[in-house]
């Protein structure tokens, strides 16, 4: 199989830029990430995004920094994806450690009175949920609790990205003014 011939100075840029960076690239991402398979497929959506910007009418200043932070922002997004717990799940499961919203509430542990106050904060929880709108708690519930990118509810949604960043927001607002009265307490 032949090399694909390359036809525009943006596809030679692209070219130079992925073949100068590969390397340091591809160490970044492995000293954060332990599996190569993980740390291949995060390379690759890297550079994939990296082409589909290069060919927007803004051009990308910085191509080196760029690269790096996006990495960064796949990785974070791999972790989080890696964390997929069902909120019912959270009272049950004692093991999983890394569970942010898990890590906040009273250990079942702690005796009665703490295996009580997570009960509570959970049902409180779920009921402050229910009172979403559905679509904002559907992007909540993915974003948060799925692991799904904005990107990928885009596509699978045809909702734009920016739509579903303010639905999220709008549902972060309205959770943290129904359950502040529980964190005050």
């Amino acid at each position: 199989m032949t090399a694909p011939i390359i036809t525009t100075e943006q596809d030679q840029a692209i070219t130079a830029t992925v073949l100068k960076e590969r390397s340091r690239l591809w160490n970044f991402i492995r000293r954060r990430v332990a599996d190569q398979t993980d740390a291949d497929d995060i390379l690759q959506d890297v550079f994939y995004e990296f082409t589909q910007a290069y060919h927007l009418p803004e051009p990308i200043e910085q191509a080196s920094a760029w690269l790096f932070r996006v990495a960064r922002n796949r990785i974070i997004d791999r972790f989080r994806k890696k964390k997929e717990v069902a909120l019912e799940d959270l009272g049950a499961n004692d093991d999983d450690e890394d569970c942010r919203l898990d890590l906040m509430l009273p250990s079942p542990d702690a005796g009665p009175e703490a295996a009580y106050t997570r009960a509570m904060l959970l049902e409180e929880l779920q009921l402050a949920l229910e009172d979403l709108p559905a679509n904002q708690r559907d992007v909540f519930i993915a974003h948060e609790l799925e692991g799904v990118s904005f990107k990928e509810m885009a596509a699978q949604t045809g909702v734009s990205i920016n739509t579903l960043l303010a639905r999220k927001r709008y549902a972060v607002l309205f959770l943290r003014q129904r359950l502040q009265a529980l964190y005050v307490e």
